[in-house]
């Protein structure tokens, strides 16, 4: 009797489960590093939960969306950055599963798993897990969305055009780069038999009436903030430089990617003794308009989103390499055909697990082992719940108010907003960003005024001296890191503001 792994079997008959196993144990592993490792949210969260907490249409964050589910999970958690992280993961599952269902109305459920597994590995390296916003928010809209439209377009069921319409009004409502994504959508209806027969119903009509709607609102706060500007186009002389940029960013992309190549090449004959039966997992035949769905959004939004991007000088792919990248796995998946053999299926799994992990070891890694080299700070080993008790207490203590703002450096300042009293944020360095207080409110209200310490006596820098001349600094506080290590103390210099009439 020839022996196969447990796991292909499971493939073969309970495929769902392997999924719902593989992004269950992924978000438990990302959920694991956060409570043990961090003590403050990564990247620029707790300036998106400070923005969040304005509950404001628009902002120079983006569309509102991604702001405002934050600052719901922050809530619903009781004040605590666990529900964020928790949302992050959420989104990280419905993305896999939107998939999963995509691939098995393509390529069956037993080769739907393999998609789901290699989309694993590309999305653990090329998008973040736990830093939640416009990027983590767009991949399962996207997900979905690309779902309800191979179900129209595919398989004409009408009764999709209801969830696609949410679907596509909620993406404008977390990323600009909606706008982009949906109008690939509308070249592949035009451009195959089965989009044009689809569009010449009445129901994209009310589908676009239900987009409108939804993002009516943000629309209106674009048109009054005039933001609605296009963007300028490069010079010639500039062009050879925005080539070279554009190169660099699909090589990430490539790099972020290269945990599939690896695995294919694994799985060739090279590593196979003669004689050895592999195991085969099946699909039934793929139609030419599927081929050429999976095909098109496995490259256009990729290339569309480097050239874009390349062309107007930004630092990231437009919409995010996790958006542009979550068809990749399905393209290699139906370009590999109808058998697929799983040589060396042990050896797989170890590369497949190896690839998933190791993004949060590289997180774990480098809060315990960073601090030793005297390299940069890490932000998530920032003590953010004893930073903004101390100065929360300290601010009730000198003035018997309640801590009502916070200015200075940004990301000291926006720390401090995180606790249960939920100061509001004021960016003194360019008020235009935080229009729900000015110079004149924070004055009256008080406050605290932070930055980063860089003497015992905790001088001010001249910048914000020049915005706070009558600030009297107080003693810097200490706190310590996560892993201290051969890095100094964090060292806050501080002062308050007193409100008037005290």
């Amino acid at each position: 009797m020839r022996f196969t792994s447990l796991v292909i079997e499971l493939i073969r008959a309970r495929p769902r489960l392997i999924v719902w196993i593989a992004v269950l144990l992924q978000a438990a592993m990302w959920l694991f590093v956060a409570l043990v490792f961090y003590r403050s949210p990564p990247g620029s969260l707790a300036t998106l939960l400070a923005f969040g907490r304005e509950y404001r249409v628009g902002t120079d964050l983006g569309p509102p969306l991604p702001v405002w589910l934050a600052d719901i999970a922050y809530r619903l958690a009781g004040g605590h950055m666990f529900g964020v992280y928790v949302l992050a993961q959420l989104c990280e599952i419905a993305t896999f599963i939107a998939l999963y269902h995509l691939a098995r109305a393509v390529v069956g459920s037993q080769q739907a798993v393999l998609a789901v597994l290699l989309t694993m590995t590309v999305l653990a390296f090329s998008s973040p897990a736990l830093d939640f916003g416009p990027l983590v928010l767009a991949r399962p809209l996207w997900a979905l969305l690309l779902l309800h439209s191979w179900l129209i377009i595919g398989q004409r069921r009408g009764n999709a055009w209801f969830a696609w319409s949410i679907e596509a009004g909620l993406l404008l409502l977390t990323t600009p780069a909606a706008i982009f994504l949906l109008a690939l959508l509308v070249i592949f209806a035009l451009a195959t038999a089965g989009g044009r027969r689809t569009l010449r119903a009445l129901d994209p009509l009310f589908a676009l009436i239900v987009v409108a709607v939804l993002a009516l609102p943000y629309a209106v706060w674009l048109m009054r903030a005039e933001t609605l500007v296009l963007p300028a186009l490069p010079q010639l002389a500039e062009l050879s430089t925005r080539a070279i940029h554009a190169a660099w960013l699909l090589g990430g992309l490539v790099l972020g990617a290269a945990a599939i190549p690896a695995l294919t090449f694994l799985n060739t004959r090279l590593f196979v003794a003669k004689g050895e039966e592999a195991p085969i997992i099946y699909r039934p035949p793929v139609e030419p308009l599927a081929r050429n769905f999976v095909y098109f959004f496995a490259l256009a939004p990729a290339l569309g989103a480097v050239l874009i991007s390349g062309l107007l000088g930004l630092d990231s792919v437009v919409g995010g390499a996790g958006v542009v990248l979550v068809m990749s796995g399905l393209a290699v998946v139906v370009a590999a055909g109808e058998l697929i053999a799983m040589r060396r299926a042990r050896m797989l799994r170890m590369v497949w697990a190896a690839a998933v992990v190791a993004p949060a070891a590289g997180v774990v890694l480098a809060v315990l082992f960073l601090p030793w080299t005297g390299a940069n700070e890490i932000t998530t080993s920032m003590p953010a719940r004893a930073i903004s008790d101390f100065f929360d207490e300290s601010f009730a203590r000198r003035t018997n108010h309640r801590l009502r703002a916070v200015a200075g450096e940004t990301q000291l300042a926006s720390l401090i907003t995180l606790h249960s009293g939920r100061p509001h944020l004021f960016i003194d360095a360019d008020p235009a960003r935080t229009p729900w207080i000015n110079q004149a409110r924070f004055a009256e209200t008080g406050g605290v005024v932070v930055w980063r310490a860089s003497d015992t006596a905790g001088t001010p820098p001249p910048e914000i001296l020049k915005r706070f001349p009558g600030i009297v600094p107080e003693v810097p506080r200490a706190f310590e890191w996560l892993v201290t290590g051969r890095q100094q103390l964090l060292r806050i210099g501080w002062a308050i503001v007193r409100p008037k009439g005290t």
